[in-house]
């Protein structure tokens, strides 16, 4: 589902409605069901933004190719989010991981008990003995 927009800049009711063939009421409707926040200005209009109306684009083609009802559409939105968030975190999370093994990695060459992850335990008089009476 593609339509001629312009790059960027915020676009009215009427407009996005023309462009996409629905019903203003539909977006209405939307923004109701919480689907849609588009932004307003002083005077209460709506203005979409182009994050708005690939989100709109993602919704109609739920509902028109998919013939996904309002409450799934809901449902899987709020997946999706839950996903990129977590994407997110997990690409930090990943991030973290590789700048600790490159901290630990050039630190490891002065003391290689320091350099690991998992701390080294170094042997014990005491552990020694135990595995000596196991022989």
């Amino acid at each position: 589902m593609t339509a001629k927009r312009k790059s960027k800049g915020a676009y009215m009711i009427s407009s996005v409605a023309e462009m996409y063939g629905i019903h203003p009421q539909t977006l209405r409707l939307y923004e109701r069901e919480g689907l849609l926040k588009p932004s307003r200005t002083d005077g209460n209009t709506r203005l979409y933004t182009e994050e708005d109306l690939q989100r709109l684009e993602f919704i109609l083609n739920l509902a028109r190719d998919l013939g996904v009802n309002i409450a799934g559409i809901a449902i899987i939105l709020q997946m999706r989010e839950r996903m990129e968030e977590m994407n997110r975190k997990m690409q930090d999370f990943v991030r973290f991981v590789q700048d600790e093994v490159s901290f630990r990695a050039s630190h490891a060459q002065a003391d290689p008990s320091r350099g690991a992850i998992v701390p080294l335990r170094k042997p014990t008089i005491n552990m020694m003995a135990k595995d000596k009476k196991k022989i």
